[in-house]
């Protein structure tokens, strides 16, 4: 089993930025691709970007592509989102989830586990 919590979320304005933190737990963190989702009232949760095991490999979804920066601190068994650019359709909760080591999928059911989520709302 492997535990995240995600923190860092909050109301920005447009144009602001944002960090966001996946602290887990559990089994050796090191082992597990991880990734941020986001979904916005009314709409499925979707791929927001992800970062290999062992952080050589990164993915992007074209909306945030050039804004956001998924990073990772295996010794400190975090993962960071970095939002710059903050517009107000990145309004959403923000979810990291982990599956273990190889591909780098965007679907939601490719992941095993999931944190709660954090709240970033952004105002024009």
């Amino acid at each position: 089993q492997v535990q995240l919590v995600e923190s860092g979320g909050g109301l920005v304005q447009a144009g602001d930025s944002l960090r966001l933190s996946c602290a887990a737990s559990g089994r050796t963190f090191s082992n597990y691709n991880v990734a941020w989702f986001r979904q916005a009232p009314g709409n499925e949760r979707e791929f927001v970007t992800g970062i290999t095991a062992r952080g050589e490999g990164t993915r992007y979804a074209d909306s945030v592509k050039g804004r956001f920066i998924i990073s990772r601190d295996n010794a400190k068994n975090t993962v960071y989102l970095e939002m710059n650019s903050l517009k107000p359709e990145d309004t959403a909760v923000y979810y990291c989830a982990a599956r273990p080591l190889g591909r780098l999928p965007v679907g939601v059911r490719d992941y095993d586990y999931w944190g709660q989520g954090t709240q970033v709302t952004v105002s024009s």
